[in-house]
């Protein structure tokens, strides 16, 4: 097979960390290409080039074409793709994570399959949002109605701040015009909140559908993770534009969505506050290890790409042996 021509494939430990990188970009009715190790975005203004590795997540919105040689470049930079419909109402696919590892996505449903360590990070996930007040011995009944009563009273003060009437929240993914300028506005955000807390989840080899607050759905813990967030910089950001209303309030929407996310640092707080909730420590690095062991109900795992059955003393003794030290890195994922 002849090589591909263009730069090499870099190394995942070569590539920006997903804290380090841009929050999003979202591309609608372009053309989106390769060259080299950026992709082209080609539209009727003409043509500009972006370094894939830079990115968090790319939106993809209507009209958008996008070649084989581009998606190959995206997948390798871990950078998170997401098909979107106008206006970021309505989502219909994702692309891969950043990580190799399974470690995090292991604590996660261990977490959420129990219902003492789960009202745990339930209980972490609302005290976050309600500052000093103690949630420790309140049922998940009470820390709903307690969140539900911290969200209208945002509304409610955001829209006196702003003078912009408030008859509650409306949305129809069917009829994004038709709603409220405030409520575009607070649609347009939502979704780019939603993308980028999916991009951060898949980057860390998270599951977005292991939910502890929200279940049952396949982005149960985008919402989670989204809603940490949303009173703080989606809710006052939409009345903002509200005030004073442009006809494409949902791109204004977006900017400064992208705007406030570089401001707040948001993506590096994501990153940190899922740590925090999964394993009570913010600090620990993604990692990039590629490599597969197989279960063992007596020593949690053991090295793949062994033929055990030639060898049983062999076989009994390698979870023992990864357990003092040797990470299995040499072995290749056979059969």
């Amino acid at each position: 097979m002849k090589k591909i021509p263009g730069a090499e494939k870099a190394e995942l430990q070569e590539l920006p960390q997903i804290k380090e990188r841009i929050s999003f970009l979202y591309l609608e009715r372009c053309l989106i290409n390769r060259q080299d190790s950026s992709i082209s975005i080609t539209d009727e203004r003409g043509t500009v080039q972006v370094p894939a590795a830079s990115l968090s997540v790319l939106l993809l919105g209507p009209g958008t074409t996008i070649t084989h040689r581009a998606m190959e470049l995206i997948g390798d930079a871990g950078t998170s793709i997401l098909w979107i419909g106008e206006h970021g109402v309505r989502y219909y696919a994702f692309g891969r994570p950043l990580t190799h590892s399974a470690s995090l996505l292991l604590v996660q449903a261990k977490m959420v399959t129990n219902t003492k360590s789960r009202l745990a990070v339930a209980r972490k996930m609302y005290q976050m949002r309600f500052g000093n007040e103690d949630v420790s011995t309140m049922t998940m009944q009470q820390l709903r109605g307690r969140e539900g009563a911290r969200v209208r009273k945002v509304y409610r003060e955001c829209a006196k701040k702003n003078e912009v009437e408030w008859d509650g929240r409306e949305y129809d993914p069917d009829d994004f015009e038709g709603g409220s300028p405030v409520n575009q506005a607070l649609s347009a955000g939502t979704a780019c909140l939603y993308g980028l807390a999916h991009s951060v989840i898949a980057a860390l080899g998270c599951s977005p559908g292991l939910g502890f607050v929200h279940t049952g759905h396949e982005r149960s813990f985008v919402y989670d993770i989204a809603d940490l967030y949303k009173a703080e910089i989606v809710i006052p950001l939409a009345f903002e534009m509200a005030a004073d209303p442009s006809e494409d309030i949902g791109g204004d929407m977006r900017r400064a969505m992208r705007d406030k996310i570089v401001e707040t640092h948001l993506l590096e707080r994501m990153v940190r506050d899922i740590r925090y909730l999964l394993i009570g420590k913010a600090d620990t690095e993604v990692s990039y290890a590629d490599v597969v062991n197989l279960w063992d109900e007596k020593n949690g795992f053991v090295r793949n790409g062994i033929s055990y059955g030639k060898d049983l003393k062999l076989a009994a003794g390698y979870g023992k042996l990864l357990e003092d030290g040797d990470d299995g890195d040499d072995c290749d994922n056979a059969d």
